[in-house]
């Protein structure tokens, strides 16, 4: 029997370049598993000389999307997302491996708070898409334009922390705890995403503001992330 998380080539449906250093795909993937908001998925590139190379990247899409979203931040040495932003395009093929995660993943029964930083904010709009009502998010970014999926946050009212120039009335800097406090819900999960330091300073922001460390669930980039 194949194994439905296995490798399998899922098609491109579309491509778009929603910030400068970014792509965004739409894959068609054959006898998909249902993801849960905070999956991931392998992406599997074989060069002709039969070399690999494969990264990890989170789904965007909610789990009743027929069409499975993941956003790529393109990294100048990256020898993955160079291609993937670069060449990819609607009707080539990827090898794909997925859904991955356990501990990260919501159903979206139970309220839940969001703490993105820069691409870490894709698993939380899944989150959003999944059950608007029960998700509370705040992100992080550098700069605005850099922000993935910004329409779509700034219409869910989500708190929007640019830390090197004012925006949508508030003033730039980084995520306060003060903040987070008007978000948080007691009992909430509260998930994490970013790189190594911002997950661990978000983290710290939650446990002096009174989340549970059982409550905090981290997603670190690598160090290519």
């Amino acid at each position: 029997m194949t194994d439905p998380r296995g490798w399998r080539y899922a098609k491109v449906v579309s491509t778009s370049h929603d910030t400068p250093h970014s792509v965004t795909l739409r894959l068609d993937v054959p006898d998909r598993v249902r993801h849960l908001s905070g999956q991931h998925y392998v992406v599997r590139l074989t060069a002709e000389d039969g070399y690999r190379a494969q990264r990890s990247y989170s789904i965007a899409s909610a789990p009743d999307d027929p069409v499975l979203e993941l956003f790529v931040e393109r990294l100048e040495d990256g020898e993955v997302s160079t291609y993937l932003a670069d060449v990819v395009a609607p009707g080539d093929e990827l090898e794909v491996r997925g859904p991955i995660g356990g501990w990260f993943a919501w159903n979206g029964a139970a309220p839940a708070l969001g703490v993105g930083g820069g691409s870490g904010v894709v698993p939380m709009i899944s989150m959003l898409r999944h059950n608007f009502d029960n998700f509370r998010v705040a992100v992080s970014v550098r700069t605005a334009e850099d922000l993935p999926y910004a329409n779509e946050l700034v219409a869910a009212n989500a708190l929007i922390a640019v830390t090197r120039e004012d925006f949508g009335g508030r003033k730039a800097g980084r995520l306060s705890a003060q903040e987070l406090v008007a978000l948080y819900t007691p009992g909430a999960i509260c998930y994490v995403c970013g790189s190594a330091a911002f997950a661990e300073a978000a983290s710290m922001l939650l446990l002096d503001i009174g989340v549970p460390t059982e409550d905090i669930r981290v997603e670190r980039f690598g160090p290519s992330g």
